[in-house]
């Protein structure tokens, strides 16, 4: 079998010359309709070896020979036709060269041409034609008969996807589109059978077992309404990965079912891979907060920008050790350093910078579970406002390039602890960034999809364990972003500005809590009221109904990416932000009341539930 592999290109070749020996003789036949004289004769023996000898070498130089049959593509033909077209050429040259006593006629070699190219591409196109065909006629009583939504690009190569695998059981028999340009349209001889508004009567109408979407593709409004659409049909809507998942992550081209990510997607917020290359290729990052869920992510992303060194910093052993093992995996040219340092310890944060002085750095670590900091406000000021102020003066006295804080909507007219001292910690950076050779900037943005002791992964042990789900309150409105586009927004973030601003993610609408809840419900085949129920369990300390993304003294200003805004405000003095970090520092151990009470002199906050502004939901 091995030295078969070995011959075959060779093999191919004398095939390539009988094939356009054929079609040489097959113009002659056509020229001459049918019927050779003597004439005729004479020309095709005397130059049917230049025919060949032109096929062969404009083939090979093509590499004609070393394409796969089985996956043929219009590129492939393209190269079929330049060959066919470039052993003409080479055909008439060596008939005006070398044929003396024989001269073949013009219209022998124009029928040449193209019955070259139709000997050529039944050859080449012949096996995947055949194999197309009899893929599109396997319906047999196990394959799932499916409607593919979306009559474009990605559609189309699903439809290949399903065709070229053989585990993927799914009989398509239809495309869905809400542009009435494609109604009745043909891709790959499947019909666009109707919109989006249509899937119900498709759904009976063609006996539909599954609607196939491909991830990423459609924002979550439309997820949810197909997903509900096909509820109502007693269908179910399977995703699969797009080809650009399939080529940058580790996942398999087979069917899941809907996820509450695909619900909430939004259009993604893309990074400039270029600019964002262009300011970290070659220097030493620093991620503090490496272990946590935005942290974690904010390192495989620097990894495919080409930093020199990445030094992970966190207090956990358990999370940093796994993060080693997976960075060091994934890294090709960048140095890893994982480190332990706690945010409060200055001394050890300076030993840190001493070592490996870091260009830029992105200040991740920060407490967030906002019930605990209402009990335990001391430790909110040492591991937020403390901690921050820490690694901001270093950032300065060692000369780095950036600084980028991670901020929360909670920092917006705050009814915690929490929220307040990270209201805190972003005076201290915009006032920093005055008259700094660094540039401090701060990102700030809502609630991280899925990361580590958020609303849904709370929710989705409640629902495994038969429920209740609770919700605080009827009312409760957050903005969501998934994780890796919260990391990217803050990677882009550090390449814009001048330093000293607060940069806002557009995150579009707010979504209702109770509706997040009841959509888990449902995606786990459940039903609300019936199977799993709901139950409000009333607001906890420091909760907020609705969420801000800007303050009452802050003004929307535009950058130059669209989806990226800028919360101006009139920052502090540094002298007096230093002054209020300070006085929480003084207090941080003197119990809860003191703390508070210091805290709200510095940063009024409302009272739990209160709100400025009604955010619609």
């Amino acid at each position: 079998m091995d030295s078969l592999s070995q011959h075959l290109p060779t093999l191919r070749l004398v095939l390539m010359g009988v094939f356009g020996a054929a079609a040489y003789y097959v113009a002659f036949l056509l020229r001459f309709a049918g019927s050779l004289n003597d004439a005729a004769v004479f020309v095709l023996r005397e130059t049917v070896l230049f025919a060949v000898v032109s096929k062969v070498v404009a083939g090979a130089w093509y590499r004609l020979h070393q394409r796969t049959n089985r996956y043929v593509t219009l590129h492939d033909l393209v190269g079929l036709a330049k060959a066919t077209t470039v052993a003409s050429v080479g055909l008439m040259l060596c008939d005006a060269m070398f044929a003396a006593q024989a001269t073949i006629p013009r219209s022998v070699i124009i029928l040449d041409w193209g019955a070259t190219l139709v000997a050529f591409g039944a050859w080449h196109g012949g096996p995947r034609v055949v194999r197309d065909a009899l893929s599109r006629r396997k319906i047999g009583p196990g394959s799932a008969r499916a409607l593919i939504v979306g009559a474009n690009d990605a559609g189309e190569a699903l439809l290949r996807g399903i065709r070229n695998n053989p585990t993927l059981n799914y009989a398509p028999i239809g495309f869905v589109d809400d542009r009435r340009s494609r109604r009745g349209l043909l891709i790959g001889g499947v019909p666009v059978l109707g919109g989006f508004d249509d899937l119900d009567a498709l759904i009976v109408t063609h006996q539909v077992e599954e609607v196939l979407i491909i991830a990423g593709v459609l924002p979550g409004k439309t997820v949810r309404a197909l997903t509900d659409a096909a509820a109502n049909g007693g269908v179910r809507v399977k995703v699969l990965p797009s080809y650009e998942q399939l080529l940058n992550e580790n996942v398999a081209l087979q069917p899941r079912s809907v996820a509450i990510g695909d619900l909430l997607r939004r259009p993604s917020v893309d990074l400039d891979f270029a600019q964002a290359t262009d300011w970290l290729g070659g220097k030493t990052v620093l991620v503090t907060g490496s272990a946590g869920s935005i942290g974690s992510e904010i390192c495989r992303q620097l990894l495919h920008l080409g930093p020199k060194r990445l030094v992970v910093l966190d207090r956990s052993e358990t999370g940093q050790f796994f993060l080693d093992r997976e960075l060091r995996a994934l890294a090709k040219q960048t140095e890893v350093v994982v480190t332990l340092a706690d945010m409060t310890d200055q001394d050890r944060l300076r030993c840190v910078f001493d070592e490996h002085r870091p260009d830029v750095v992105f200040h991740a670590a920060a407490y967030k579970h906002v019930p605990l900091m209402e009990t335990y406000p001391g430790e909110a000021v040492k591991n937020i406002a403390a901690a921050t102020r820490n690694l901001a003066d270093l950032a300065e006295e060692f000369a780095a390039e950036a600084f980028v804080m991670i901020s929360t909507d909670k920092a917006v007219n705050p009814t915690s602890v929490m929220g307040a001292c990270k209201r805190v910690a972003e005076q201290y950076v915009q006032a920093r960034a005055a008259g700094s050779v660094c540039r401090f900037v701060t990102v700030r943005f809502g609630n991280v999809l899925d990361s580590a002791g958020s609303v849904v992964p709370i929710f989705r042990e409640q629902i495994a364990a038969g429920g209740p789900v609770t919700v605080t309150h009827p009312d409760m409105v957050r903005y969501f972003m998934l994780i890796p586009e919260a990391a990217q927004l803050v990677i882009q973030a550090g390449t814009m500005g001048a330093g000293g601003e607060i940069f806002v993610l557009d995150m579009g609408e707010p979504v209702r809590i109770v509706d997040l809840a009841a959509d888990m419900i449902r995606l786990s085949g459940l039903r609300v009221g019936e199977d799993i129920e709901i139950e409000f369990s009333g607001l906890r300390p420091g909760e907020k109904l609705y969420e801000e993304l800007y303050g009452d003294s802050e003004a929307n200003q535009p950058t130059t990416h669209p989806k990226i805004m800028v919360a101006a405000s009139q920052p502090l003095s540094l002298l007096e932000a230093y002054h209020n970090v300070d006085r929480l520092v003084d207090v941080s151990n003197e119990g809860r009341d003191a703390v508070l009470r210091e805290l709200q002199s510095i940063i009024p906050m409302l009272p739990s539930g209160a709100r400025r502004k009604r955010v619609a939901a």
